[in-house]
C-alpha cells in the first residue's frame, strides 16, 4: 500500500477561516503563515528547450546530451512533489513563483520555470483561483519574484491576466499594518500579488517587492543557514512590509556534481537530519526530520517573530501544520496580559 507523504496528513484547506476572532484581527505580517519554495517545480517538461535561467554551460551539456542531461536536471529543478491544489489544501498559503516566456515561440505565453519549463502559468492561477472559490476566508500571497526573456509585452500580458483571472479577490496596495484577515473579509479580497518589476508600477492590485523581503542564505550547511535565519529575522523591518524567512538549503555545482543522480530531494533535503540534537521518530517514511523543522518549532510569530516561512518538499514533513500552530502562541500570549 502506498504511503501517503506527510505533509499531507493533516488537511488545513481552510485554516485561515477558521482562526479565532483574536488572530483574525491581529495584522497579517504577525501572523505564522506556511510556503513553499519554486513553488511550482511538481512537473516540468524534458522535452522543451534549457530555460533561460540557466548558465550557458547548462545549457551546452543540455544540447550534448539531450534528454538524458535533462533526465538529471529534473532531480535537481524540482523542489515541490505537490499540485497547487495539494499545497492549497496543506495548508500552503504563500507561493514563490518565477516565469518566463519560452525564447522563439510565437505569442505572449509565460511559463513558470525552474531551469526547465513548467506549466504555463495561466494554469497554475486559475488552480488557485478554483480553490479561493471554494475557500472564501483563505488567502493567499504570490510572489512574481524573477523573470527571464519577457519584454515590455510579456509583462503587460501577464499583469492582464492576473486581473482577468482573480478580478475583485485582489488586494489593493496599501499600508501592510493595516492588512488583517478581517479586513480582507471585509473587501472580499483573497489574493496579494507582489510583482518585482518596474512595469507594475501604477497598478493598484500589484504590490512592490519592497513590501515582502525574502532574504537568501544561499548554503548547504544546516548550521549556517539556521544563523542566517537567525540573524535576518532580528533585522526584519519592524514597519511596512512583511517577511519571509527562507528555510531552505541550496546546492551548489559541486553539490550537484557530486549527488548528481540523487538530486536535491534525496541529496540535500533528506540529509539534512537535525544537526542540533531533535529528532522525531517514525513521520510518515522518514524516521527524521529535516534540521530546520527544529527551528521553525522553535519560532514564535508576533511583533519581533516569524511571518512567512518557506520549505522545499512541504510533504516531506509536517511543514505546514507545524507552522499553522505557531499562532496558538499568540493566544497563550494575549491570555497572559493583565486585564
Amino acid at each position: 500500500m502506498k504511503t501517503r507523504p506527510a505533509g499531507i496528513g493533516n488537511v488545513h484547506a481552510d485554516w485561515m477561516g477558521s482562526l479565532p476572532s483574536k488572530l483574525s484581527a491581529m495584522p497579517l505580517k504577525h501572523l505564522a503563515v506556511p510556503g513553499s519554495h519554486d513553488s511550482f517545480t511538481f512537473w516540468v517538461d524534458v522535452h522543451a528547450p534549457v530555460g533561460p535561467d540557466q548558465k550557458v554551460y547548462v545549457k551546452y551539456l543540455a544540447t550534448m546530451f539531450s534528454v538524458l542531461a535533462k533526465k538529471v536536471m529534473v532531480r535537481w529543478s524540482m523542489t515541490q512533489n505537490l499540485t497547487f491544489k495539494e499545497q492549497l489544501d496543506a495548508g500552503i498559503r504563500y507561493f514563490d513563483l518565477r516565469v518566463s516566456a519560452k525564447p522563439g515561440e510565437l505569442g505572449n505565453e509565460i511559463y513558470f520555470i525552474h531551469g526547465l519549463f513548467g506549466h504555463k502559468v495561466r494554469d497554475g492561477l486559475l488552480e488557485i483561483s478554483s480553490f479561493l472559490g471554494r475557500h472564501r476566508k483563505e488567502v493567499v500571497f504570490l510572489d512574481f519574484n524573477h523573470y527571464y526573456a519577457m519584454e515590455a509585452e510579456h509583462h503587460v500580458y501577464l499583469i492582464s491576466m492576473l486581473q482577468e483571472v482573480f478580478g475583485s479577490k485582489l488586494c489593493n496596495n496599501c499600508a501592510v499594518e493595516n492588512v488583517t484577515l478581517d479586513y480582507l473579509w471585509e473587501k472580499k479580497y483573497q489574493v496579494i500579488v507582489f510583482y518585482h518589476h518596474p512595469s507594475a508600477q501604477g497598478v493598484p492590485v500589484m504590490w512592490p517587492g519592497n513590501k515582502i523581503p525574502a532574504p537568501w542564505a544561499n548554503t548547504t550547511e544546516p548550521i549556517k543557514l539556521i544563523e542566517f535565519l537567525e540573524t535576518t529575522l532580528k533585522e526584519r523591518d519592524k514597519q511596512g512590509s512583511f517577511h519571509v524567512s527562507q528555510a531552505i538549503l541550496t546546492p551548489t555545482v559541486n553539490t550537484v556534481a557530486k549527488g548528481l543522480l540523487w538530486g536535491l530531494r534525496s541529496y540535500l533535503v533528506e540529509r539534512s537530519v537535525t544537526a542540533i540534537g531533535w529528532c522525531r521518530g517514525n513521520h510518515g517514511s522518514y524516521l527524521n526530520l529535516p534540521t530546520i523543522m527544529s527551528w521553525v518549532e522553535a519560532q514564535k510569530p508576533g511583533v519581533d517573530g516569524v511571518n512567512i516561512i518557506t520549505s522545499d518538499f512541504v510533504d516531506l514533513t509536517d511543514f505546514a501544520n507545524i507552522v499553522i500552530k505557531l499562532n496558538n502562541l499568540l493566544l497563550s500570549e494575549q491570555n497572559r496580559k493583565p486585564r
